[in-house]
């Protein structure tokens, strides 16, 4: 690949929901710019960004690839995104590296759930941003419906750049409402034709309202415009830009991606109004070593610094790492820090993707991203100039939202599970992987059905490990609720030197999990086996008597016992601890049980609040208030964990796809009497 510099480069990510058209669209922008020399489809699983057999499997977008575009002595890395929200952990990265973004939105379906999601997503980040609805050639698109649609939902910052020529299958092309000229397309080449009558009315009024919006990005433009004199193209292209970066305008193209109409237009688009990396601001860090700030600007000549935004494991080449360099070069065979451990490292190959092809370079500049292999980096690393370091904060992680048991289906691959998800887990690292002991379970947690599934095939596929799936067990805790003084005697003679054991303990209710505390006058019970009491209870405490769950929040008090001057040793007062404990039970402590209370922060539209308030408390949840957001509200509330092991599943549904949640375990609460026994009887199973 040619050496690009900085003011050479734009970084774009492709967003929209999903089935809009995305991976069609990095099809057609890589085959209209001549980078590739035959389009492939997502039904023919040809697609260069939709590569991983899972998503050939699927016809969908699992993971985020990059397809670097060259067009007119420019590079254009065009970042594919899933569609599905559960990728979220993508998005985010994605979204962290790019200045400019282009919304897809099809014209059949209009502005959907995952639409209102991305745009939030950049309006927030302040990313210039460029709609295109796609698959204009299609039945019953009725355009101007479609923006009334994309002003009430996306805002009035959305303006129409383009009114289309023709309709369904005759839909060829569109008049440009910036440049008043109209141009149709065959085979993604471009052609002027003449503005008919028909569209001129509405082009002038829309070109009046582009006009309006450029004017006001600057005091020369506005007094220009009151006055009546003409804007020249290039100071409306200037204003454009500027009206772009600062959020107040997001222009609407149209075409289809599949007949490669409008995509040399898109093209132009991202050439001349997404910024440079020189133009950006300069970026914030920490020195590692004292921990003050360092400026970093997106030039050449600062110190070298990267970001690694995405990890991926390949079965031939390991693990790839794909960076944005944020300052400085690098080159083949350079030495970096890496920042967040204080490793150092050297480049040994640098090259840029395009989908899965590796294409070789030799140095990358600032603003770039690039890929390296064989150096021993994360998702969230910064590597940096050595003497020059820098640490740059890392994208937050998102949290699971689900989880599911795991169990492999050949007991010969038990070994193999926790090594396949480790290395996927580096790929992925907003999925989490946690064993408990309690339930003997393996869990998988992550943002989804789908976000699981990914990771569970991918397992199958690339490490030949297959598994069943359960549901996630509950831990639950078992306590005790009265006060109640004990006895416990253990006694054993068998012929030689025999066993003598004898305690009485006090249990009480307690805040801390376990305290353990003696009263003990005149040596009834030698200090000597104080210990042996308490590690007596610590180890009865490990299975608690009505489903064999740990016992929590006791207090014991050894106050009396007595003791055999040949036949007392440890274990006996061990035993004589647990055989009290037992007696306590038994004289009515009033054990029960206690489940897991997980804080919960539902984000959903304000249409849907009536629904999931009702829903929450039919799980048993308090919600504690709601915060308002525009145009939606976040519920916070507080639900038992079993109530809500599928949760991720049921309010999807009941918010048509919209709503979203997080969770955190808060604490233990006792279980509803009438479901105690049932908790009982599933467990002793």
């Amino acid at each position: 690949m040619k050496d690009y510099q900085s003011k050479n480069i734009r970084n774009i990510v492709i967003l929209g929901h999903q089935g809009s058209g995305k991976t069609t669209l990095a099809e057609s922008l890589l085959y209209v710019s001549k980078t590739i020399p035959k389009k492939g489809e997502v039904e023919k699983k040809t697609t260069v960004s939709d590569f991983l057999p899972e998503e050939q499997n699927r016809l969908s977008s699992l993971s985020t690839s990059v397809i670097p575009v060259e067009y007119n002595g420019l590079k254009l890395n065009f970042l594919d995104t899933p569609g599905n929200d559960e990728f979220v952990g993508e998005l985010n990265q994605a979204l962290s590296v790019v200045k400019g973004a282009i919304i897809i939105i099809d014209a059949t379906s209009g502005v959907q759930v995952g639409t209102e999601r991305v745009w939030k997503e950049v309006r927030k980040r302040r990313i210039p941003t460029v709609i295109f609805i796609n698959k204009m050639d299609k039945e019953n698109v009725k355009f101007d419906d479609l923006l009334k649609e994309i002003e009430e939902k996306l805002g009035k910052e959305a303006v129409p750049f383009a009114i289309p020529i023709g309709k369904e299958d005759k839909f060829e092309g569109f008049v440009d409402v910036v440049d008043m000229k109209g141009y149709t397309f065959e085979q993604g080449a471009r052609k002027e034709v003449e503005v008919y009558p028909d569209n001129k009315a509405r082009a002038e009024e829309l070109n009046t309202v582009i006009l309006e919006a450029v004017a006001s990005t600057s005091e020369e433009l506005l007094e220009l415009y009151f006055s009546g004199e003409e804007i020249s193209r290039q100071q409306i292209s200037d204003g454009l830009q500027t009206a772009l970066i600062n959020g107040e305008l997001a222009p609407i193209t149209i075409g289809s991606a599949t007949k490669d109409v409008g995509i040399i237009t898109l093209l132009d688009m991202m050439a001349n109004y997404i910024p440079n990396p020189e133009s950006l601001k300069p970026m914030k860090g920490v020195n590692p070593k004292d921990n003050k700030e360092v400026i970093r600007a997106t030039k050449d000549s600062e110190p070298f610094s990267a970001y690694v935004f995405k990890t991926s494991v390949d079965p031939f080449l390991g693990v790839i790492n794909l960076i944005k360099i944020n300052s400085g070069t690098l080159k083949v065979g350079q030495d970096v820090l890496v920042s967040n451990t204080g490793d150092s490292k050297k480049v040994g190959t640098l090259f840029a993707l395009r989908g899965k092809t590796q294409l070789s370079i030799d140095v990358a500049h600032a603003g770039d991203i690039v890929a390296v292999n064989k150096v021993d980096l994360s998702t969230g690393d910064t590597i940096s100039d050595p003497r020059n370091p820098v640490l740059f904060e890392p994208v937050p992680l998102v949290t699971p939202v689900i989880y599911i048991a795991i169990v492999p289906k050949n007991r010969q691959d038990e070994d193999k599970i926790s090594g396949a998800l480790n290395r996927l887990n580096l790929e992925d690292p907003t999925f989490e992987i946690r064993r408990n002991k309690e339930t003997a379970q393996l869990l998988v947690g992550g943002q989804g059905m789908t976000h699981l599934g990914y990771i569970l095939d991918k397992m199958k596929t690339m490490f030949k490990v297959d598994v069943d799936i359960e549901d996630q067990k509950i831990v639950y805790r078992e306590t005790i609720k009265n006060k109640v003084e004990a006895e416990g005697k253990h006694r054993k003679q068998s012929g030689g030197a025999g066993q003598f054991g004898h305690v009485f303990i006090r249990f009480e209710p307690s805040e801390e999990v376990f305290e353990f505390h003696e009263e003990i006058f005149g040596g009834s019970v030698p200090k000597n086996y104080h210990p042996a009491v308490e590690k007596g209870l610590v180890e009865t405490f490990e299975r608690g008597p009505l489903a064999g769950f740990p016992v929590v929040h006791v207090k014991a008090t050894l106050y009396d016992g007595s003791y055999h001057a040949v036949d007392s040793n440890e274990i006996s007062f061990k035993l004589a601890a647990a055989l009290a404990f037992r007696d306590a039970v038994a004289k009515g402590a009033g054990a029960t049980i206690l489940e897991p209370i997980m804080k919960v922060s539902v984000t959903i539209k304000d249409a849907f609040v009536g629904d999931v308030m009702g829903d929450i408390n039919k799980r048993r949840g308090r919600v504690l208030g709601m915060d308002q957001g525009v145009g939606e509200q976040i519920i916070n509330a507080e639900i038992p964990e079993a109530e809500i092991v599928k949760y991720a599943i049921d309010l999807k549904a009941m918010t048509q796809g919209s709503g979203s949640f997080t969770r955190e375990f808060l604490r233990y609460e006792e279980v509803p009497h009438h479901l105690i026994d049932k908790i009982i009887e599933e467990y002793k199973k």
